[in-house]
């Protein structure tokens, strides 16, 4: 089964790599790469062993799962040129593109092309991503499996139910610009306390990676870790109050509520 792939981002790239010289589940001639310079397309195939190809249409020709791995607003004027190519080929068709439906895919597409929609996440890049997927009524149970097993190699997949696809797409995506963030904030408290910042980043991302290991080993919800670790009188109460009062919890809250609106709002435009 060949994998052709237009657009040669980062996200391409992570997920390239990760079948490839990452996993090594699937070898570099089973994949196709364009991008528009050519050039992105070029390297990364140098790196993981693919075929770059000059045109879209060269990859749809030769593939039988076309990921497209294109920023959104390039859709709708990517597609219509490549209808007849996809409807001659018939492959099944991925999309990376944040906000873009089914129904959105399907209006640029066959009648009846198989078309999945995905969520990687910028973890990817070292295997860790946590990865949505939905389908439309024409995948197959077999179709769906290649791509869950395509998307494994970069990290955990999760089947969504469309509806709920932009709220995977803040927790799921979003979110881990917001891990980041609270490392940096905390790694800065402790620069400003004296100790040196990459010294504190390392350990403040190891607690957060071993707080994150705790909850899904252990089956406990997050507040009574918290209970176990907040003793009567104790220091970690005291910080614990803080961020409440402080509007932690509600902050995030409207962070989750931007992006979620922000992520309709691209999938409302043509």
């Amino acid at each position: 089964m060949n994998f052709g792939f237009i657009g040669a981002g980062n996200m391409v790239g992570a997920i390239v790599k990760g079948m490839t010289v990452g996993t090594g589940s699937y070898e570099g001639k089973q994949i196709y790469l364009t991008s528009r310079s050519v050039f992105s397309a070029e390297r990364l195939a140098e790196e993981c062993g693919a075929k770059a190809c000059t045109t879209s249409k060269e990859v749809i020709t030769k593939s039988d799962v076309v990921i497209l791995g294109v920023k959104p607003n390039v859709l709708s004027e990517l597609l219509p040129p490549l209808k007849q190519d996809f409807a001659e080929k018939k492959p099944l068709v991925v999309s990376i593109a944040a906000g873009k439906t089914l129904d959105y895919l399907s209006q640029y597409l066959p009648e009846k092309t198989p078309i999945v929609r995905v969520m990687p996440n910028i973890n990817a890049k070292i295997g860790g991503s946590t990865t949505g997927i939905c389908v439309n009524e024409f995948v197959t149970s077999q179709q769906k499996q290649v791509v869950r097993d395509m998307f494994s190699t970069i990290g955990t997949v999760e089947e969504i139910d469309e509806s709920q696809f932009s709220i995977f797409s803040v927790i799921g995506g979003a979110s881990v610009a917001f891990a980041y963030l609270y490392m940096d904030a905390l790694a800065h408290a402790a620069l400003k306390a004296g100790m040196p910042k990459k010294q504190a980043l390392k350990i403040t991302a190891e607690t957060v990676l071993g707080s994150s290991r705790m909850l899904l080993e252990s089956g406990e919800a997050p507040w009574p870790l918290i209970d176990q670790v907040c003793s009567p009188g104790g220091t970690t109460i005291e910080g614990v109050t803080a961020l409440q009062a402080g509007g932690f919890e509600a902050t995030l809250v409207k962070a989750f509520d931007a992006v979620l609106e922000k992520d309709k709002a691209i999938g409302e435009k043509k």
